[in-house]
């Protein structure tokens, strides 16, 4: 292991990947990614692998929109030939109550002005989007048929791949266990292979962002919650985009291999670092998604498995150096969308940290607005 970096990165998922290639880009110097499993082996690689523009905040409108950009023609800005399997068949949000017609129909005049293509769609509507679909008792829908989904392993394996060739180095299998600071500076990262001195250290693990906080002295209103995903057998595919709802809290999409991958969350569970699948997940998921698309009940179930949210109490990120400790920077706290925004945080956070103007104002991203209670609530959240 090396003995000094400029710039250590805490967290190998694709937000760190992401924040280790632009930074090698930009010629950041010494840049070494610690990972305490493999690569995308947290949060990256157990997500449901979906990208979509429609929120509630401007801010992960934002977000959204300038990832999408970049999805669309990674490879080529990575100068990578390898391909990420981004397929734009759209997002299919499903509203039951008139409470939530009212919050769909306000985010889409916030995502049309920011030129996201979401319209309103009508339930005849919607089931000639997703002809599976169940519409009893459903009020509307939102459709926009740029979104999509790709997969989370070769997205950060490009990351990756481009950042060492850019020369930042990884440590994977390699445990951060503290971090040194001395006279309100950072000095030095110790993990289970040794030790890096450092003044500058980003924070991009995750659920264990708060507990990677706490190593620095700082305390971060960040906590994981356990979600489950199971993925089906192959089949013949339904050309249908990925049908998300808040009411029963699931999503739901196929993928190019013709699996179904399918999920719910548990945030009512108490605060937890478990991953562990549960004995009433698959019955429950086979419950509520068979409701909504009851095609599906003769689908035959592979494998199932949970991942961990970092969970921010207003659902949108921290993104930026901490306000108390210079050299300490935190991409964390993204609340089950950090996958599909890591190629725009990567960018914002290598040009925050190099003092360059960014591509969108991050000022609002800040931990400080939590003291400040100038929060910026996400309500459009699985």
């Amino acid at each position: 292991m090396i003995k000094q970096a400029d710039i250590v990165i805490i967290g190998g998922g694709v937000v760190g990947c992401s924040i280790a290639y632009n930074l090698a880009k930009a010629g950041a110097g010494k840049v070494a990614v610690i990972e305490r499993a493999y690569l995308a082996s947290g949060a990256t690689g157990r997500c449901g692998a979906g990208v979509r523009m429609q929120w509630g905040s401007k801010t992960n409108c934002l977000l959204s929109r300038e990832s999408v950009k970049i999805l669309e023609n990674l490879p080529a800005i990575l100068e990578e030939k390898d391909d990420i399997e981004f397929n734009q068949s759209g997002y299919l949000l499903l509203a039951y109550t008139d409470k939530m017609v009212d919050q769909f129909k306000k985010n889409l005049v916030l995502q049309n002005s920011l030129d996201i293509p979401a319209r309103w769609t009508t339930p005849s509507e919607a089931k000639e989007i997703v002809p599976q679909l169940n519409i009893e008792g459903l009020l509307g829908a939102t459709f926009c048929g740029k979104d999509g989904h790709a997969n989370p392993f070769k997205v950060t394996s490009l990351y990756a791949k481009a950042a060492r060739r850019l020369g930042v180095e990884f440590y994977t299998y390699t445990e951060v266990t503290d971090i040194t600071v001395k006279s309100g500076k950072i000095t030095t990262v110790h993990t289970t292979k040794g030790d890096i001195d450092t003044n500058t250290v980003i924070n991009a693990a995750g659920g264990y962002a708060k507990v990677v906080g706490r190593m620095a002295g700082v305390e971060l209103p960040i906590f994981p919650e356990r979600h489950e995903i199971l993925v089906t057998e192959p089949v013949e595919p339904m050309h249908m985009p990925m049908v998300m709802c808040f009411y029963h809290n699931l999503y739901c999409q196929q993928t190019p291999h013709g699996s179904f991958i399918m999920g719910i969350g548990h945030p009512n569970e108490p605060e937890t670092f478990t991953i562990k699948s549960s004995l009433s997940f698959l019955p429950e998921m086979a419950r509520r998604i068979t409701k909504i698309l009851p095609p599906l009940k003769n689908l035959n179930v592979i494998r199932q498995w949970a991942g961990l949210y970092d969970m921010c109490p207003d659902r949108t990120p921290i993104l930026g150096e901490d306000s108390a400790l210079k050299g300490f920077y935190i991409a964390a706290g993204f609340s089950g969308h950090g996958f599909m925004i890591s190629p725009i945080v990567g960018k914002l956070m290598a040009q925050t940290i190099m003092g360059s103007p960014t591509d969108i104002p991050i000022t609002m991203f800040s931990a400080e607005r939590f003291a400040l209670n100038q929060l910026y609530i996400e309500p459009s959240v699985v």
